[in-house]
């Protein structure tokens, strides 16, 4: 990789001379003879260190020194002070400069300094993607099921990461897709590289070309700078598009055309950039029936879709439930100071007889109520959120005491089949019998 270095000072001859010197060391270098053009030239992107005299006219050093800590974080910065200053230097410093060398500059110095700020900034970036990483879990810790259903997605995932192949997950809202994304990602050889997310359901279709592609500086009203969009940030790592069923026809053709050859253009660019990202998708839509309605393009439909790994919904998957509801219980118990040890037996058969329309995520936020609104160490049905209390009401038998089997057997059925509206099939089906079984009993009750 080579780097890029911005040199910001006044006197011509130290700037160039100082470009010179460093070039040699094999970096690229771009000047700025003021704070003012420096900060512009910081704005188009790809600097990687800055070196900049502190008394220069319009913006001095030390402003623009501060207004590259608030941008960029870390960006190692080595003021330039003629022995007057040394006190302003220090002062940066303190402020998030690297360090400072005084006038005339000591060039072997300088090229010592800079390949140790550039290396102490490599090992800070890899330090905090370690972190983020760790942060993140890994694919066990983050998606929590042992039924047969998620060990077969669990395989799928196993097998699908380490190959280039492009990937489609779909399931519906709130069953982990996301998480599926992340665990493909870490378990790849991109491991190390850019994990880029965009939800396109949540950007304005006017700016999703931009974000997906990024934009050069005038492109549309706005653009006061060039950005780099989500392809290139994602260069040589993984690039996440949740909710894809919801791009615009226009950006799909775009969008086929960087999975197909591997190229684009900035929005107002003429610039072809070339990028190596590797592909996952997400949806809550059945993309095949888009394309036979003509809203998904089927071409893009087959790219995308090269592997699929469906996420089974959670009502599918219910012998999940206890596992789940014990580690949503004790991480939010943890999270705010409680002490509690489970439910009472009826509040846990609501929560195993509840269908959970929003899958996962409304399990979790359903644990978290219960636990926030317990007022002791036993979570009760009246902890539990209405809207699951209330549900679940409708979704229950009830069967006095004393009734005899016939009679139960007979409130099962009737039941059962109100619930089902009718149904005789999806009847049946529920009760475990056979429809030609369902149809005499249901005689006998005539």
């Amino acid at each position: 990789m080579k780097f890029r270095l911005l040199i910001v000072d006044d006197e011509k001859n130290i700037r160039e001379g100082l470009a010179a010197s460093l070039e040699m060391d094999g970096y690229e270098v771009v000047t700025a003879h003021d704070g003012v053009e420096g900060w512009r030239r910081f704005e188009k992107g790809d600097i990687d260190l800055v070196i900049t005299d502190l008394r220069m006219p319009g913006m001095s050093g030390d402003e623009l020194q501060g207004k590259l800590g608030a941008e960029a974080p870390g960006l190692p910065v080595i003021i330039l002070t003629g022995h007057g200053t040394i006190e302003n230097a220090v002062k940066a410093m303190r402020n998030g400069a690297y360090d400072f060398l005084t006038k005339p500059v000591n060039l072997d110095h300088l090229s010592m300094l800079v390949k140790r700020a550039l290396a102490n900034h490599e090992l800070s970036l890899k330090h905090k993607n370690l972190l983020d990483e760790l942060a993140r879990n890994n694919l066990f810790k983050t998606m929590i099921g042992s039924s047969a259903a998620m060990q077969h997605v669990f395989d799928t995932i196993s097998r699908a990461a380490p190959s280039k192949a492009s990937i489609l997950i779909t399931g519906e809202s709130g069953v982990g897709k996301e998480l599926a994304a992340d665990a493909l990602h870490e378990l790849s050889p991109r491991k190390g590289k850019p994990f880029v997310k965009i939800h396109c359901a949540a950007i304005p279709e006017s700016l999703i070309e931009s974000e997906l592609f990024g934009h050069e500086k005038g492109a549309f009203t706005g653009a006061v700078s060039r950005r780099r969009g989500r392809f290139e940030l994602a260069h040589e790592g993984t690039l996440f598009l949740d909710e894809v069923g919801e791009i615009d026809q226009n950006i799909q053709i775009k969008l086929l055309r960087v999975l197909q050859e591997r190229k684009f253009e900035r929005v107002g660019g003429e610039e072809t950039i070339e990028t190596d990202v590797r592909i996952i998708a997400a949806t809550n839509k059945d993309l095949k029936a888009e394309t036979e309605k003509g809203a998904f393009r089927e071409d893009l439909y087959f790219r995308l879709n090269v592997i699929n790994i469906q996420v089974p919904p959670l009502r599918e998957r219910k012998d999940d439930l206890p596992l789940l509801i014990n580690v949503f219980l004790r991480e939010f118990s943890r999270e705010n100071g409680k002490h509690i040890d489970g439910f009472e037996e009826k509040t846990r058969a609501v929560l195993y007889g509840y269908e959970w329309p929003g899958n996962v995520r409304e399990l979790r936020n359903c644990i978290e109520s219960a636990v926030v609104m317990a007022k002791g160490n036993i979570i009760t049905e009246a902890d539990l959120p209405p809207s699951i209390r209330t549900r679940s009401d409708k979704e229950w038998i009830r069967i006095p005491l004393g009734t005899t089997m016939d009679e139960s057997e007979q409130i099962i059925i009737k039941d059962t089949m109100s619930f089902l509206k009718g149904n005789k099939s999806k009847t049946a089906e529920v009760l475990g019998i056979g429809r030609k079984t369902l149809h005499r009993k249901l005689n006998e009750l005539l």
